[in-house]
């Protein structure tokens, strides 16, 4: 079955994974309409695939020749699409880390759940080959996770000179860290404690340049359980690409009970046990941009309704905004079940 779709926005992924992965997949998915607030970035983007360029959002989600939507980029309108989505009950996908408040993230879940319209969220970390393998070797050799420390490193967003006026560009990040970890440790955090730093020389700025939140996954107070330990910042200018790329921090490192692995995205994991250390390079069949595309597709097609990406982002976006909870509170935040 081929899924004729809609793109709206675009973002930094959409030259290297979401345009390859389309034409990769035209005998599944056949791109029939585009939108973005640039017109120029939109005509660009229609061209290769001889889509039509459309003059908004809605407008592109209403047309009878278009079953599914990728929003691809959170821009000014926020939840609007997949709100809109949801009314023409079209399949979502979406690769923008939207920045909600508790109320709009409520209602967006309520309103995907009353639709029924399939909905995935672009987690890419969980299928990448990297992220699997970490995966056998818990089930296998290294045991459950203890700790977890993912750190992430990128250049500051800048315009012109000045910040992007746009929503913090930490959040995306933020979201896709939260999930990966919960991913690997296979269970819900049951507290967050998190930490904004914002720049303090008297500009202006919209975000933050450094995001921290401790997720404990233990079952009670005492702090027995997994504790993951995530950090995104933005603090390095871009154009000192020397800097940003000086002794990166490993994607994620996790120690278990048998031993801990480093793992660096997409495709090597080093682990260490008592018989000392082993280092894999790893392979996948299909990129994991074409993995996520038919992932979509199997959601759309399939009879049986999945909610389980529903619920995933859902739960990270809580946790996002519980750790600014922390953050403005000072105290470890206990998360909703």
């Amino acid at each position: 079955m081929r899924i004729r779709i809609g793109l709206i926005g675009f973002a930094e992924a959409w030259p290297s994974r979401h345009a390859p992965s389309l034409r990769a997949l035209a005998d599944r998915f056949e791109v029939r309409a585009v939108y973005d607030p640039v017109a120029r970035r939109a005509e660009q983007a229609a061209e290769p695939f001889g889509a039509n360029v459309v003059a908004g959002y809605r407008a592109l989600i209403e047309r009878e020749d278009v079953d599914a939507v990728m929003i691809l980029a959170p821009h000014w309108y926020g939840m609007l699409p997949i709100l809109a989505a949801c009314d023409a009950s079209k399949a979502i996908y979406c690769a923008a880390g939207l920045d909600l408040t508790p109320e709009e993230a409520r209602q967006v879940k309520r309103r995907v759940e009353e639709s029924g319209v399939a909905f995935v969220a672009e987690f890419v970390r969980r299928h990448m080959p990297a992220t699997i393998r970490l995966k056998e070797l818990i089930a296998s050799r290294l045991g459950a996770p203890r700790l977890l420390f993912c750190h992430q490193r990128t250049a500051a967003v800048r315009r012109n000179g000045h910040p992007q006026p746009a929503q913090d560009p930490a959040l995306r990040e933020l979201l896709e860290l939260i999930d990966w970890c919960c991913y690997v440790v296979d269970q819900p955090p049951r507290w967050v404690t998190g930490m904004v730093h914002a720049p303090g020389d008297g500009t202006a700025t919209l975000g933050s340049d450094y995001h921290m939140l401790s997720l404990d996954f233990s079952e009670s107070a005492a702090g027995t359980g997994p504790v993951a330990q995530i950090s995104c910042g933005r603090y390095i200018p871009a154009h000192w690409q020397e800097a940003i790329n000086y002794r990166p921090p490993a994607s994620l490192q996790v120690a278990c009970t048998n031993g801990v692995a480093f793992v660096d995205l997409p495709s090597t994991v080093v682990w260490f046990d008592e018989a000392g250390r082993h280092q894999e390079h790893l392979d996948s069949d299909r990129p994991v941009g074409e993995q996520m595309l038919l992932h979509f597709h199997r959601a759309i097609t399939s009879l049986v309704r999945r909610t389980s990406d529903l619920e995933d982002a859902y739960r990270a976006l809580q946790i996002v905004q519980e750790s600014r909870n922390s953050h403005r509170r000072g105290c470890r935040v206990e998360l909703p079940r």
